[in-house]
């Protein structure tokens, strides 16, 4: 019973709506294609707060790429060691704004989103004001907020990219933007793609969750979903009604017998197959990396562990 109330608490109001997202200005300079790493970088990290002074200051942590004395592990192998403060390698790399779930930090997030800058791409990931683990005004409907407040990081980073003082200046492809999240992040990640976002935002990848009212309109951008096919907090069916939704190029992985999240978690069953799964995904859509796309099917699957639906993705 206890489980039932969570589950439909959670969805009432994680369905109930959200704020229009505020979309960025149109990227200054044009676009370029961007050819995506064929090894791995070291991890480097940094902090810093957007509006500490106003309503909703945002804490951020971003991961990113950066060089190192040795050749990196491959993804898959142990945890990266992060090294706060490392110059950032040399070139520019798309972007990644990852939402937490309630209750949760962006650090509890590290075994992928440390992987992911890894492979070549810069992770910002904001702690939100009122649903982090040490909020003190912990309000679980604050979600349908949290989409503007990913739109406010983005306008936040293409101003900083321009900042010759910032470390993080000249390395940011604002052109190239995914926005990716786990439960009540994924329904953010979700509410991010509605009518007239702008074209920055390439790609999305929605982990547990689900959509939000107006979610999944124009313009048209791929999605992936991610779901344990027996969640009991975010039922897999709320992730299916999501990609039906979903317009134009989607995948669906689906973890059987699999709850909230577990397959998050290095050396869990399904780890890899997401892990490959998301760099796939994130290298085709932000890096134009075809390959990687025709791939994906082949990396995602494991007989017994995970099964795959897919609409219309590119190749």
């Amino acid at each position: 019973m206890r489980v039932q109330r969570l589950v439909a608490a959670l969805v009432t109001a994680l369905l109930a709506g959200c704020g229009p997202a505020i979309a960025a200005t149109d990227d200054p300079y044009p676009a370029t294609v961007r050819h995506a790493p064929q090894r791995a970088y070291a991890v480097g990290m940094r902090q810093f707060v957007v509006d500490p002074g106003g309503p909703r200051p945002l804490p951020v942590t971003v991961w990113y790429p950066t060089e190192s004395a040795k050749p990196a592990p491959p993804a898959a192998a142990a945890d990266p060691v992060v090294r706060p403060g490392a110059p950032v390698a040399a070139g520019r790399f798309p972007v990644v704004v990852y939402s937490h779930g309630l209750r949760s930090l962006p650090e509890l997030h590290a075994p992928l989103t440390t992987r992911w800058a890894a492979a070549g791409f810069l992770v910002a990931a904001p702690t939100f004001p009122r649903t982090n683990l040490r909020a003190r005004d912990f309000t679980r409907a604050d979600v349908r907020n949290q989409p503007a407040d990913g739109w406010r990081l983005i306008r936040h980073l293409v101003r900083l990219d321009t900042r010759p003082a910032d470390p993080l200046a000249g390395h940011l492809d604002v052109a190239r933007i995914a926005a990716a999240g786990h439960s009540a992040g994924g329904f953010t990640t979700a509410g991010m793609f509605t009518s007239g976002h702008s074209t920055r935002l390439r790609a999305g990848i929605v982990l547990a969750g689900g959509g939000l009212a107006g979610s999944f309109a124009g313009p048209v951008a791929p999605l992936l979903f991610v779901h344990g096919a027996a969640d009991p907090i975010v039922p897999e069916s709320v992730g299916r009604a999501a990609y039906a939704r979903s317009l134009g190029p989607a995948a669906f992985l689906s973890l059987p017998g699999q709850g909230h999240g577990e397959y998050l978690t290095p050396g869990r069953p399904g780890f890899v197959q997401v892990l490959a799964t998301t760099v796939d995904f994130l290298r085709g859509t932000l890096y134009d990396d075809r390959p990687a796309l025709r791939r994906l099917p082949a990396d995602a699957l494991l007989p017994g562990t995970t099964t795959l639906t897919t609409r219309a993705l590119p190749t």
